[in-house]
């Protein structure tokens, strides 16, 4: 697929309590599976999306030190629970709640991830959207783009070290 540039709309699509957007990648994060809520949703097509880094849907409110904390979960054969922002095709966005695993084979070894989206709840979205938007005003900062994000994700760290948490009990406990 040819690279697609699209600006947000600011306007959010939702889908069903009752659906789950479900999508599989290869060790390296390309899209090896979608399932068609994840079609209907993101508004690409079957062709357009397999083979494409999952990040192709990435909207860019969301900061990159949650997509940190997230690889360095799977990575490490973990599993993690994440709100996360993605944008369609069009620019829209929808906001999920992810749960993302490595799949292993039986050796142990890293074939790929999974992930399940579900709706998340309003009230909670708005919660992570308040914290997300306080990451990317430190990422956003015209200083080294790494630096920046160590930042932030030293932040989001101190945050969850407050509270007395981890990422997904901050998630889960919200």
């Amino acid at each position: 697929m040819a690279k697609h540039t699209v600006s947000p709309t600011n306007r959010e699509v939702f889908f069903g309590d009752d659906e789950i957007i479900v999508s599989k990648t290869d060790s390296k994060g390309r899209i090896t599976y979608a399932n068609d809520v994840f079609m209907r949703i993101s508004g690409y097509s079957v062709d357009e999306t397999l083979g494409q880094p999952h990040s192709f849907i990435r909207h860019p409110d969301m900061p990159r030190s949650v997509f940190k904390l997230l690889w360095d979960a799977i990575e490490a054969k973990g599993e993690i629970f994440a709100y996360v922002k993605n944008m369609t095709k069009i620019g829209d966005h929808y906001w999920v709640l992810a749960h993302v695993t490595a799949s292993l084979d039986r050796n142990g070894s890293i074939l790929g991830y999974h992930s399940n989206r579900r709706k998340p709840d309003p009230a909670k979205v708005k919660i992570v959207s308040d914290l997300y938007r306080n990451l990317k005003q430190i990422e956003d900062r015209p200083n080294n783009r790494k630096d920046s994000m160590a930042e932030s994700y030293d932040f989001l760290s101190s945050v969850l070290i407050q509270k007395g948490v981890s990422y997904d009990e901050f998630v889960l406990t919200l």
